[in-house]
Parts: C-alpha cells; structure tokens; sequence
C-alpha cells in the first residue's frame, strides 16, 4: 500500500469529529452573506447567495464567548468548509437545478479588532455561541497564519483535518508570515520568504492536481517544480479515500522572475526573448517527459477524440450564449473541433497524459541562474476536477503558452506581431528538441486546442477583466478567418491587428 493510501485507510478508521454547535453557521450566514461575493476567490459573483450549508468545522485554537481565549483579547481560529448555494448561471435548455460550491474559510475571532486588522474585518457576531465577538480573515494575521505554519510542521489530525509533512525538510519555527499580494482564485501566504502556502478557498472531493502533481514529479526526481514541503486535507465523509485537499507548502524560490513579467520587461526594452522562450519549451517537455514515466497514460482513439471535439463546441456554444461578441465567429470556430473529430475518424490516434492544465508565462519562474521552474499545477479553477485530472494531449499546455505569447505582444505598443512568432516557434523549437516531438506537426491538434483556449480566455476576460476582452478576440478573429495552422507553425500566416487598450497577463 502507498503512502498516501495508507494515510487515507487510517482516515477511514478514525472517530467521527464531535459535530460543531448547531447554531453556529446560523450566526455567522448574514455575516458571510455580504463578505464572500466581495472577495477575489469567489467563484460566484454575479448570481445571488441562497443559503448555506456547514460541511466541517474544527477549532484549530479556542475561541469562544465568556471566559474564553476570544473574549479576552487573544486570538482564536475557526476552520470551515461550507456549501454556498446559489441559482445555476444562464442555460441553452431549461432552467438548470442550483449549484452548491464548497468553500475554505480560515476565520480569526477576537473581542475586538485591533485597528492594524481593519481590513480583515467580516463582521460582529449577534448570536450564536460566538455573539459578542468579531470574526475576520485569519490569513491577514500574523499570529494566525504562523499558527497554521506551526500545524503543518508538527502534523496531527484536528478534528476533520489532517496535517502532513515531509519529513526529510526541516521547516524552522516562527517564520515571519506576509500574504501573497497577487491574490486570484486561491489565497498564498510566505514564510519568512523561504516557503509559501497555498490555501485553496474553492475545493472539491478528491487529490488537487496542485499537491498529486507536485508529489509525482518529486518522486520521479524532476526539479523543475518545487517539491511539497507540507499539506494538509479534510476527510470526505462521503468518501474518505476522496478527500478535500485545503493547503499545499512549497519553497519560495526567492529571487526568481515570472515568465509574464520577464517577457513584458523584454518587449519594453526591446529584447530578444527567443533564448528564453526556447528554454521554457525544454523545460515544459521535461515536466511532460516525468508526468508520463510517474503517472498512467492512456491513448485517445475514435471515441475519445469524437468525445474532446464535442465538449470544445459545447463550450464554445456556452461562451457565445454569455459573450455576445463571439456569435459571429462560432460557425467558423467549430471547423477546428470538426477537424479534429475528423482525424480521429480517420483512424488517427494520440497519446494523453496527465498535463499541467493552465499553461501561461505567468506560471513559470526564471531563477537568478537562469533555470525555469513550472508552478501552480492546479489546473483552470473553474473546470471541474475530474476533468482537471484527465489525461490530456500535452499540446494542451503547448497552446496555453502559445497564447501567453500573444497575450504579452499585445501588451507593447504598437503591437510586435513578429515578437510574438519569434517565441512561440522557439518555444515549440526547445520542446521539440527535448521530448523528440514537434507540437507543430499536428496542425489540426493544435489548432483545436488553441481555439479552444482563446474561447476559455474570452469568457474569463468578459467576466472579470473586460478592458481586455480584445486580446482574445483578436486571436478569434485569426482562427476563424483561416484554417491555416495555428499560431507557431512556420507555415502561418501573420496575425490579425491588435485592438486592445490595456491586455494583461493570461487568465
């Protein structure tokens, strides 16, 4: 048996958590109701909150009204996982049933809130067995979040939860903790710039690629990925063998430089970046070249590829239902799913595995070296996680970088089309000389999955950034106006004008 599964087995024989006061999700719903849509992490904004529903709790430290430590000035901290409810977004069909996500909440209590936390603030309690007390982001306090540091170093079991480690990395006490500015769909905080933590706040039953990943790669030696220092879960009970993965702890690669600022920095001055762009191709088929000796593969015949072709038209059909912008290119869009589907009735097979899911230059750090690290294996958030941990063609991450390219030429004025075909036949150049594939060579493979990723990028940049909806727009226009190969082929042609104002780094 693994390691992990004998990890899982134990949790499966351990006593149920005592269940937490009844009335305590009651007392904090109004709070939760006006605080969750307002953050960044929130995966439904837009659509009204209807209710919630109390899925664990555990008191990692005491907090409780009278005598306790909360009421007399120290700190306690509350975990929670609770299902928020709201109506489905707009369907082709019928009204689709309600949605419930499940969402991590790590919150601190105080009597009352120093001033240095007022922008932690989520509410005053008025009953309940917390009435009387604040309750505000415990990520936002440094004795709070050194005290979930202090977990993961010693491990344990709290309640629902489960702290792991690595025991051959030595994790030193009372490191400094700062939150991660840049904040997107999870939350990180750093330790004393030798570690940082991601909390996952949307989570679901079942290994988040995050922490599988990350794990397999260090068992497999790959030192392009920094390796889990610590992590820790929360038992299903609907099925512990599937638990919820809350936290992963990795090394902070101090020093380091996102590929996205890189590549902006480069077009500013105007650089080259074609050596870098080279680089992150072989260090990209070196991540593939692992995932493949650590984890099954499978091949995608007929069906399978009959099955990927429908669900890119099914989301592009959805896409162009909430982006109105999109309608007149669906008809031509679809010839790259049919193609593809085409090929696959033609009796051509491909090779899948599992991928890193949300390729872009923003997931990549350059050391002071010069060595390229791949981060943030989590995948696209708002797919489901299933389909995050399928097998996938790897030039679904070639496309993700592809686009990344596009993404950063179109920050630069006036715009440097050829920047951009300079890094992604480079790119696809250096993975091709470390896996002995060419990405390109597969037109119709690739150009399926880079529509499909311009459709992805449109619906996101029309949600949460619509200053730069034209950047992918402008990459629909290309696609649906040739079914020539896709971008980084040599035999592509130039890309359609630039018309966005202010793009930024791929979604």
């Amino acid at each position: 048996m693994s390691e992990a599964a004998s990890i899982r087995s134990t949790a499966a024989r351990r006593a149920t958590p005592p269940a937490p006061p009844p009335a305590l999700l009651p007392s904090l719903a109004p709070l939760l109701h006006e605080w969750l849509p307002r953050q960044r992490w929130f995966a439904g904004k837009g659509r009204p909150v209807t209710g919630f529903s109390l899925v664990a709790a555990t008191e990692l430290l005491p907090a409780r009204g009278g005598s306790g430590a909360g009421a007399s000035g120290a700190p306690g901290l509350l975990h929670l996982l609770v299902s928020v409810q709201q109506p489905a977004g707009p369907t082709h069909g019928p009204p689709a049933p309600p949605v419930a996500d499940c969402y991590q909440l790590l919150l601190g209590v105080r009597s009352a809130l120093p001033p240095r936390l007022a922008q932690a603030l989520i509410g005053h309690v008025q009953e309940g067995p917390l009435a009387g007390l604040t309750v505000y982001d415990a990520l936002l306090d440094p004795r709070l979040a050194g005290l979930l540091l202090e977990r993961l170093r010693n491990t344990g079991a709290p309640g629902a939860l489960r702290f792991e480690r690595d025991p051959s990395v030595e994790i030193p006490p009372g490191l400094t903790p700062r939150p991660l500015g840049a904040e997107q769909s999870n939350s990180s905080l750093v330790y004393g710039d030798s570690f940082i933590l991601k909390v996952f706040r949307r989570v679901s039953p079942g290994s988040n690629p995050d922490l599988e990943l990350p794990l397999a790669l260090a068992h497999k030696g790959c030192d392009r990925v920094p390796a889990p220092v610590a992590w820790y879960e929360a038992d299903n009970a609907d099925d512990p063998y599937e638990p919820y993965t809350l936290g992963v702890l990795q090394p902070f690669l101090r020093g380091s430089e996102d590929g996205w600022q890189r590549a902006l920095r480069a077009l500013a001055v105007g650089n080259d970046f074609t050596a870098d762009a080279q680089a992150l191709g072989r260090a990209t088929a070196e991540v593939h070249t692992a995932l493949a000796g650590a984890l099954p593969t499978v091949t995608l015949r007929r069906q399978q590829t009959e099955l990927l072709a429908a669900a890119m038209t099914e989301r592009l059909d959805a896409a162009a239902q909430a982006v109105p912008a999109l309608v007149p290119y669906v008809p031509a869009l679809r010839t790259a799913f049919d193609a593809f589907a085409a090929r696959g009735r033609a009796g051509r097979a491909w090779p899948a595995q599992r991928v890193h899911g949300d390729l872009h230059l923003g997931q990549t750090l350059r050391a002071p070296g010069g060595e390229w690290s791949v981060i943030d294996f989590e995948g696209e958030p708002s797919r489901p996680l299933t389909e995050r941990r399928r097998p996938q063609p790897v030039v679904r991450d070639v496309a993700g970088m592809l686009r990344s390219f596009d993404y950063a030429a179109r920050s630069h004025q006036p715009w440097n089309a050829e920047w951009a075909t300079r890094c992604r036949d480079a790119f696809c150049a250096g993975y091709a000389k470390a896996s002995g594939t060419d990405p390109r060579e597969e037109p119709e493979l690739l150009r399926a999955y880079e529509t499909d990723k311009a459709v992805y990028e449109v619906l996101y940049e029309a949600r949460h950034r619509p200053d730069w909806l034209p950047v992918p727009l402008a990459a629909i226009h290309r696609l649906a106006s040739s079914t020539s190969p896709p971008l980084g082929s040599p035999r592509n042609s130039s890309p359609a004008p630039a018309t966005d104002r202010t793009p930024g780094p791929t979604p």
